[in-house]
């Protein structure tokens, strides 16, 4: 039976422990894991959550949970800037790790990470649950079997309101520490269907911009805004799809978008994680009179919905993929072949990511690699 420690435990900590505690029952095919330790910054906290999240026990430093020999995998959940000391500590100590994307806001810093997991042998792998959508894996199938044809142009966008209110206090995510901004908070994500779709990027040219220039604190007065909420990208992909890729973490009424346009030779195929269970196709081989968007009901043929649901129209959701997603990393685990992002396919996101930033500094065109 699988050990499992946790640290961290805000929103996806929270997202990690109702995948680990219900991966088994979901999934029978995979051991039903043990929650061993969880970390937090005090004793007081660590073991409230610990009782809250079904884990044995709680300890007030990270520390504990790595060094734990009944803990055989951690699921990395704090903010950006402290996955490098934390992932490289939890894979020298010769555990598995699941960390939360981004890798870390230094580029140097991620390939720093990806060596100890090279060196370690363990598994290392990236929390992008959106590749797990079985929307998503159909769509793939669908480009791979060539319905629309060959694809010639994308757009991906990514877009939420959280950070929209002008009067919003400011929080770490505000701080250069934290990474680029939406460029690594947000462009990850769709970088990462991206990557599991068509492949990697070539060239990017990109923008970004700040909507606040401060933030009110909570000890009073105001502090600049280090980080920048929208970014637009024009990208060619080595397979030689042109794409744009857009994304705002201040974009009123958006909720939770990753929308998704496909062109190709034959057709088009759009998808908006705001209707999470849906996607339109649209193919030129329909006769003229009945040419048009069709929309796809995600339903038990499309796996692994049936694993949840005996019956379209009920619907998954954000948790829901992060079961799968724990599903694949400990069939990976069991040295199977699983559909996750590991620290050296993560690393060519991330390598992504800081060209598209190198060129807004820039203000050129530049090559990925």
């Amino acid at each position: 039976m699988v050990g499992v420690g946790l640290i961290g435990t805000g929103f996806m900590g929270k997202c990690h422990a109702i995948a680990w505690s219900a991966v088994g029952t979901v999934f029978p095919d995979v051991a039903k894991p043990r929650l061993v330790h969880l970390g937090e910054v005090n004793d007081e906290l660590a073991k409230r959550k610990a009782g809250e999240f079904g884990f044995a026990k709680g300890s007030g430093d990270w520390r504990a949970v790595v060094n734990d020999p009944e803990v055989d995998v951690v699921s990395l959940t704090t903010p950006n800037q402290f996955h490098p000391e934390m992932a490289i500590a939890i894979l020298e100590a010769g555990k598995h790790l699941w960390c939360e994307k981004p890798m870390a806001p230094g580029f140097a810093e991620a390939q720093a990470m990806a060596a100890a997991a090279r060196k370690s042998g363990k598994v290392a792998a990236l929390g992008y649950n959106y590749i797990q959508n079985p929307a998503i894996r159909h769509i793939g199938q669908l480009l791979e079997e060539k319905i629309i044809g060959e694809v010639n142009h994308l757009r991906i966008e990514m877009d939420e309101d959280f950070m929209a209110d002008p009067e919003a206090p400011f929080f770490w995510k505000h701080e250069a520490a934290s990474g680029y901004g939406a460029l690594d908070d947000f462009a990850v994500h769709p970088l990462s269907l991206v990557n599991v779709l068509f492949g990697r990027v070539a060239r990017v040219m990109c923008d970004m911009a700040k909507p606040y220039a401060d933030r009110k604190l909570a000890s009073g007065g105001r502090r600049a805004v280090e980080t920048y909420d929208i970014a637009s990208v024009l990208m060619h992909l080595e397979n030689g799809i042109a794409g744009t890729l857009l994304v705002n973490r201040s974009a009123w009424g958006r909720k939770g978008r990753i929308a998704i346009q496909i062109f190709g030779s034959k057709g088009s195929i759009l998808y908006d994680q705001e209707r999470f269970n849906e996607f339109q196709l649209y193919v030129t081989a329909d006769r003229p009179t009945e040419q048009g968007y069709r929309t796809i009901l995600v339903a038990p043929h499309h796996k692994p919905y049936d694993a949840f649901l005996p019956a379209p129209g009920h619907g998954l959701g954000f948790n829901d993929l992060k079961i799968i997603e724990c599903r694949e990393l400990l069939t990976r685990l069991a040295g199977k072949p699983a559909r996750i992002i590991d620290f050296d396919e993560g690393l060519e996101i991330e390598r992504t990511v800081h060209a598209m930033a190198r060129s807004f500094e820039e203000q050129r065109w530049v090559d990925v690699r």
